[in-house]
């Protein structure tokens, strides 16, 4: 099935009775926002250890990092200690509270490719010390709760062993793999997933899926081809969003620092161009910045966030294209996006997970290009957005410059996405896991208490 008719399908399935402003359902939060989380551990707390493998981009790392925050935020009820591969994570702002347990970086070079990211390293020794290091940290933790992102049974495997010790000698735990709604093209997942027995591996090693997502936008047990046993397992949250990325944080991130100077724009529109983490982001911004010299000279003041995985050589390049304009303003990278995501008055971006939900979160103007391969996932996430009028959509091919030249007035003149008819669409996806977590864990508290 193409990615157009999965598209025209989800959209079906979408109620659009409602013609008014873009609702976007943030939820209640499950603890007051600004308690802090336990300095020492007691009897009722929750232990949980999130697994984030991190081979590529940002996106796992700040889904993970958020409903991390989501669960310390609940004093004393949570401990968490993050499994993270990523090479940024000690350039990151982290939940107070949050244990971490680096593993050597890895980078993915290819469809379920892998490399040490050093390149003097072996990446079978790489792999063996990240799987002894999870091990380790699963016995010393012995978690109530272990939570995988993405990949059910690890970055190539890795966690096979965890998993299987888990379920002989740590029956208390409870296994979750955690899935973005959508992966890639279904057919796709289900050949893989058959080619990798993860089918077997959700049966046989987790207890409940999670996916962030809803259900109306994309059905995961559906479209990935799961059977009545693993549907019956699927549990929506809705879509992860830092907690300041929704309208509860409109204050705080008000008061927090812009990545761009504002005297610079001097009133002119701002259009922010971001492709999150940015190892793979050139294309969009040297044809953001080509477009650019085909529009009116200060007819916005742009921003552009090259990211902190871009390549050295790439960055230099972009750069130099852009230091001749006083109309834009070059930003390495920022840990924290959120503030300038909120200020733009255009957003251009790919079509990641985290940058789309936060672009819906804050009802940005937004044009996003995904990206064309190695999958089909944002392909489909653009399109499905555009479909539904939340954001303008515009594919990687060879018009890509000549067609943003044409959009940004168009998105500029347009209303502000809050006055458009869209998707109801869901975003409490952090909320939400931590309130599952908290009901499925009292009866095991309530079991101590009555034994103490």
């Amino acid at each position: 099935m193409s990615v157009e008719s999965l598209v025209h399908q989800a959209v079906r399935r979408v109620d659009r009775r409602n013609a008014g402003p873009l609702p976007v359902h943030l939820g209640e939060r499950t603890c007051a926002a600004g308690e802090e989380s336990a300095g020492a551990q007691s009897a009722g707390t929750i232990k949980v250890v999130l697994y984030s493998h991190d081979t590529f981009g940002l996106g796992h790392l700040r889904r993970n990092l958020a409903i991390a925050a989501s669960m310390l935020d609940c004093k004393q009820q949570f401990s968490v200690c993050l499994l993270t591969g990523s090479p940024v994570i000690n350039q990151w702002k982290l939940p107070r509270g949050l244990e971490v347990q680096p593993l050597p970086p890895v980078v993915k070079t290819g469809a379920e490719q892998y490399a040490a990211r050093d390149s003097a390293q072996l990446f079978s020794l790489v792999k063996g010390y990240r799987e002894a290091l999870i091990l380790k940290t699963v016995l010393r933790q012995r978690p109530d709760v272990f939570l995988v992102d993405h990949a059910p049974a690890g970055m190539d495997g890795e966690l096979l062993s965890t998993l299987a010790l888990i379920r002989r000698e740590l029956p208390g735990t409870r296994t979750i793999v955690g899935l973005r709604d959508i992966l890639d093209s279904p057919a796709t997942v289900q050949k893989t997933w058959r080619e990798q027995q993860i089918y077997s591996l959700l049966e046989q090693a987790y207890d409940d899926i999670f996916v962030y997502g809803s259900r109306e936008l994309f059905d995961v047990a559906e479209g990935y081809g799961m059977s009545a046993s693993l549907a019956a397992r699927v549990r929506y949250c809705g879509h992860v969003v830092a907690a300041k990325a929704t309208h509860d944080g409109a204050a705080t991130a008000a008061l927090e620092q812009l990545c761009w100077n504002p005297d610079r724009s001097q009133g002119k529109p701002v259009v922010l161009v971001t492709a999150g983490g940015g190892g793979d982001g050139f294309f969009l911004m040297d044809a953001y910045l080509r477009a650019l010299e085909r529009l009116p000279p200060g007819m916005v003041h742009s921003v552009v966030v090259a990211g902190p995985l871009m390549s050295g050589e790439e960055s230099a390049a972009l750069h130099q294209r852009a230091a001749h304009r006083p109309d834009v303003e070059w930003v390495d990278y920022t840990t924290d996006l959120v503030p300038s995501l909120r200020a733009a008055d255009v957003v251009v971006a790919m079509a990641g997970y985290n940058t789309s939900a936060e672009i819906l979160a804050m009802r940005k103007r937004a044009i996003l290009v995904p990206r064309a391969a190695p999958r089909a996932e944002q392909r489909m996430r653009a399109s499905l957005l555009a479909r539904l009028g939340a954001v303008w959509s515009v594919e990687p091919d060879a018009d890509l410059v000549q067609r943003l030249s044409m959009l940004i007035p168009e998105v500029l003149d347009a209303a502000p996405s809050s006055d458009s008819s869209a998707v109801s669409i869901d975003l409490n996806g952090a909320g939400r896991v931590t309130q599952y977590l908290l009901d499925s864990s009292m009866p095991r508290m309530a079991l101590m208490e009555h034994m103490a």
